[in-house]
């Protein structure tokens, strides 16, 4: 069985150990590729809700409260854009005996009015108001009124980043400009409450608040939302305003002002709050919460991320090329995934790390994708190798057991008992002076294809075709262990043979409609050990089997012309071969050889049909 020492062969001589790891990377390099073109980015945003959804909830700080311009509120004083700076007055002079850290209004106050001298002297009477500030559409900054800036604790900017599927992820702590740098307002809140309690030489809440960065532009943080905003504590403004609540509610802590009506303009999406959205308030009391609480998510960085997908790229390769049960594999691709949603998660939890989900579980899904292509096309090869030489199904389980057969890329030398069928074409040479070259080739291949065909029918290996000659192996490549396997080789190479005699018949029945020579054969077969592996050069795969036995049975071949007395095939056998065929076909005695060892000759037979 000859063909070429493909790529496939070098492939596996020089690099089977390393193959498995080079998928790994492979297919890591090709999740690094498509993060740089940002395939991974709107997944990533998936993981980053999954993780939070799945993470065992936290509870919203209970220092945080919201006092809501609900739909309330509006029926009670109509539409906001109508409400005097009275409202706001109202607001603080009933949180004064409230006690309450910091109020924070999530509400613009860019325009002059002729109440605000009342409501600055309400901000100053409480101390520790902060006001909002934002930026237009075109840059164009949007300040608190003047008198109403001087008497606030100090200002935030009320900035909201969205992802493009309209989810608030992260949130621009500072907004650092040339001369300028501004803090979120929930950080500018923290910021309050810390300076007063430096002024009380008390410990502050924050051990250390985020500073802004050098460039410019916004310094953003992952949030790490701890629920439903639901849980966070609302009060209607219309129900403060008129002093209906108990004051022990808002002291002491952190309460932010702003909408939650129905019509309100600043749509909130988070994790837990999605179908319908909440306001924008609850995004600083998000801040406070993970200022407060020292929770902001910390982001895995981008070097360590090439890393992750490497390991995670060569472990997957590895572990999938572990077992060659497809179902094995299978469960392999579907679990490694959850493993490193199950790793990420516990990172999450254990240390506000935010790992990415979907690059490595696409890392993953290409490296097991790649082992099974790449095996695809082994496969094909040793297919293309074996096919031609065995039946389909004997190559199926040589690629089911490709590991007990190959070694550095050859096929593993083996030692078996096997039975060797050697054919030959009587008188080829002066039929074959009688054709034309073409027509010789076509005659020949006629005549081997079928010999071929009854070979395989009997699970026989065809080693070799020489010239009109066909060496034939039945016991190869599966090595025999019992005494029962041997004897259906022999039994089987004998019935091939026989086979052979009768397609012969049909085939010569075609040969003379179309005027080629008819065909005779001489069939030897011997049983015993050889030697089955791979021969050749470096660019040639020869399997193939050597020794004694197919010495043998080509000699027996031979003797064929020899015989002279009638029979019904020319098929000859040893004496080891028919003792192990004796029970299922007649033979007769015609000759005694000496074998190469071996004292006293070996008796021969002539196989004259089935018992």
């Amino acid at each position: 069985m000859t063909a070429a020492k493909s790529r496939w062969g070098r492939w596996r001589s020089h690099l089977r150990t390393n193959q498995r790891w080079l998928i790994g990377t492979l297919a890591a390099g090709a999740a690094i590729g498509l993060g740089a073109l940002g395939v991974w980015r709107p997944l990533e945003r998936v993981g980053y809700n999954l993780l939070l959804q799945l993470r065992p909830r936290l509870e919203w700080d209970e220092r945080i409260a919201v006092i809501a311009i609900d739909d309330e509120s509006l029926e009670a004083y109509g539409q906001f854009q109508t409400w005097s700076r009275d409202r706001q007055t109202q607001l603080l002079n009933a949180l004064d005996d409230a006690y309450p850290l910091v109020v924070g209004f999530d509400v613009l106050f860019v325009d002059r009015s002729d109440r605000d001298a009342d409501f600055a002297a309400a901000i100053e009477n409480l101390g520790t108001v902060v006001l909002a500030r934002t930026w237009d559409t075109e840059g164009r900054s949007l300040e608190p009124v003047e008198s109403l800036a001087v008497a606030a604790a100090n200002q935030g900017h009320i900035a909201h980043e969205r992802d493009r599927d309209g989810f608030s992820r992260q949130v621009p702590l500072w907004s650092v400009g040339e001369n300028f740098a501004i803090p979120n307002l929930g950080l500018a809140m923290v910021e309050v409450d810390s300076i007063l309690r430096a002024a009380l030489e008390q410990p502050p809440r924050v051990s250390a608040l985020p500073e802004p960065g050098d460039q410019e532009g916004f310094d953003s943080a992952w949030i790490n939302w701890p629920g439903d905003v639901e849980a966070v504590p609302t009060y209607s403004f219309a129900d403060i305003a008129a002093g209906r609540f108990a004051p022990r509610d808002l002291e002491n802590k952190l309460v932010l002002v702003g909408f939650t009506a129905t019509a309100s303009t600043d749509p909130l999406v988070t994790p837990f709050n999605s179908t319908p959205a909440t306001s924008g308030v609850y995004l600083h009391a998000a801040v406070i919460d993970n200022l407060l609480n020292d929770r902001f998510l910390r982001l895995w960085p981008q070097g360590a991320t090439v890393a992750i997908l490497l390991l995670v790229g060569s472990g997957a390769s590895l572990l999938i090329t572990a077992s060659k049960r497809w179902s094995v594999r299978l469960g392999i691709v579907l679990g490694l995934p959850l493993l490193w949603l199950a790793i990420a998660l516990t990172a999450l939890t254990t240390a506000r790390l935010l790992l990415p989900v979907a690059a490595p579980i696409g890392t993953i899904l290409i490296a097991g994708a790649g082992v099974a292509l790449n095996e695809q096309r082994e496969k094909q090869q040793l297919m293309r190798l074996f096919e031609k030489f065995v039946a389909p199904e004997t190559a199926s389980l040589i690629w089911q057991q490709r590991d007990d057969f190959f070694q550095d890329g050859e096929l593993r030398a083996a030692e078996m008992a096997a039975t060797v069928l050697f054919s030959d074409i009587r008188g080829f040479t002066s039929i074959s002076e009688h054709l034309t070259p073409a027509e010789t080739f076509r005659w020949l291949n006629r005549y081997l294809d079928a010999m071929t065909e009854c070979i395989m029918a009997y699970d026989g290996v065809v080693d070799k075709y020489i010239g009109d000659a066909i060496m034939a192996v039945f016991g190869v490549p599966f090595k025999r262990t019992t005494r029962r396997q041997m004897e259906q080789d022999a039994q089987r190479a004998i019935a091939a043979s026989i086979a052979m005699h009768k397609r012969l018949e049909q085939l010569n029945a075609e040969f003379r409609d179309i005027s080629f020579p008819v065909v005779r054969i001489g069939v030897g077969i011997h049983s015993g050990l050889v030697m089955a592996g791979s021969l050749g050069g470096s660019q040639r795969l020869n399997y193939s089997v050597v020794g004694d036995t197919v010495n043998i049975a080509a000699r027996l071949e031979s003797m064929n012309k020899e015989i002279k007395i009638e029979r019904p095939y020319n098929i000859l056998v040893s004496r080891q071969t028919f003792a192990m065929a004796s029970e299922q076909f007649l033979a007769e005695p015609v000759a005694n050889i000496q074998l190469r060892g071996r004292r006293e000759a070996t008796q021969i037979y002539t196989i004259i049909g089935s018992t």
